[in-house]
């Protein structure tokens, strides 16, 4: 399947995008409540509805007990309680100074799965020191609509000086752990060296300890909290729901995009081994795409979708797309749909192309709804027509 990828991408598959019917028009997400209605090429027929707007880039979304959500908005560095209800957007307060350049920003957000017991809000943003900035983790607990009891659990090594790019950010908790994307801040070498966090997948537990069992623990010059490497800009992070294991997507530089499923101390090529090419042409490095220890991806894109979010769709309200992989395309700009059967991704689907929308957040909702993040910006929620 590993040539897969690239037929799939190079042409639009079910001839691109699930088309509006008829009595629809293009229209911008500009107020609560509008919606359009969409029929995809499997059959199935959904609405997509606004709601909320206000948030510039909604990097992250996480869903409350209590029937709200909690939403990111990265250039902003603000963290938001929205009332799925009504729309309304609350600002958090307590939220830590961020650095905010080019990629920097407030990222992402997670909840502790026990979080009804334990009330604990993960947060991965990035922060400036007199040294440089890096991409950093803090959990911490909402009362009042303000955070308490924060506390520092990751801070990437080193500090980089003078560069605001690719500082990844996607969080999961699973069984006890937190697993964090982290970028190689397009200072490529990095991906490759295990003395520091940059172009990596690191695992801790969910209090910030590492973990005795980590592929590097012990390995002299080696980072402990490193559980894979190799990667670019890992802007993509979901747990597979029957086979647990940790999917991820990262963008390639033009062309290259990956989908891969990460292992413990697996080197996923970055840039020694790309199916992309440099932005100005050419190849990058020695311009191969394979190599002895270094894994190959499940999927890639060539062209690049510039992906973002990520989450595997488990829920009732649409029956035929259980199963699913859901990602945000923000370049060839659409919702990508991978139908995935026995660990492999089989068929592409690209909806909402038409709407031209930048989609940077995708998650399943409590309710069974699939809601995204657009740039510019609002919060959508896909529901059965």
């Amino acid at each position: 399947m590993r040539g897969l990828g690239r037929v799939l991408a190079g042409t639009l598959v079910g001839a691109a995008a699930a088309a509006v019917l008829p009595a629809q028009q293009p229209a911008p997400a500009d107020s609560v409540g509008k919606s359009w209605t969409y029929a995809a090429d499997d059959g199935v027929r959904f609405r997509v509805e606004v709601v909320a707007t206000g948030v510039a880039v909604p990097w992250g979304i996480a869903f409350l007990p209590d029937g709200r959500a909690l939403v990111t908005d990265r250039p902003a560095g603000r963290l938001s309680l929205l009332d799925l209800a009504t729309g309304t957007l609350t600002t958090v307060e307590g939220v830590p100074p961020v650095y905010r350049e080019h990629d920097g920003g407030m990222l992402d957000v997670a909840l502790h799965p026990d979080f009804r017991r334990n009330g604990w809000v993960y947060l991965s943003y990035s922060v400036e020191s007199d040294s440089g900035s890096a991409t950093a983790v803090d959990r911490a607990r909402i009362r009042d609509a303000r955070l308490v009891d924060r506390e520092r659990l990751f801070t990437a090594r080193p500090a980089i000086p003078n560069n605001g790019d690719h500082f990844g950010g996607r969080l999961v908790l699973d069984r006890g752990y937190l697993y964090i994307s982290v970028g190689d801040r397009d200072t490529r070498e990095l991906a490759q060296q295990l003395s520091n966090h940059y172009g990596k997948v690191v695992r801790l537990h969910d209090d910030g300890r590492v973990p005795r069992d980590n592929p590097f623990v012990g390995r002299p010059g080696a980072l402990p909290e490193i559980w894979s490497y190799g990667h670019r800009n890992p802007q993509g992070l979901a747990r597979h729901p029957e086979t647990g294991e940790l999917w991820e997507h990262e963008h390639g530089p033009r062309g290259g995009d990956e989908v891969n499923v990460v292992r413990p101390g697996r080197n996923y090529g970055w840039p020694a081994i790309t199916y992309g090419q440099e932005y100005r042409g050419g190849p990058v490095g020695e311009g191969i795409t394979a190599k002895d220890g270094m894994e190959q991806p499940l999927h890639y894109y060539v062209p690049s979708i510039a992906p973002s979010g990520m989450d595997f769709y488990t829920g009732r309200a649409l029956p035929r797309w259980r199963g699913s992989l859901f990602i945000g395309g923000m370049a060839i700009r659409h919702l990508n749909r991978l139908v995935v059967e026995r660990g492999a991704v089989v068929r592409e689907e690209r909806l909402l192309a038409d709407k031209g929308w930048r989609i940077r957040s995708v998650r399943e909702g409590p309710d069974g709804f699939l809601y995204i993040g657009i740039d510019g910006g609002a919060i959508l929620r896909l529901r059965p027509e």
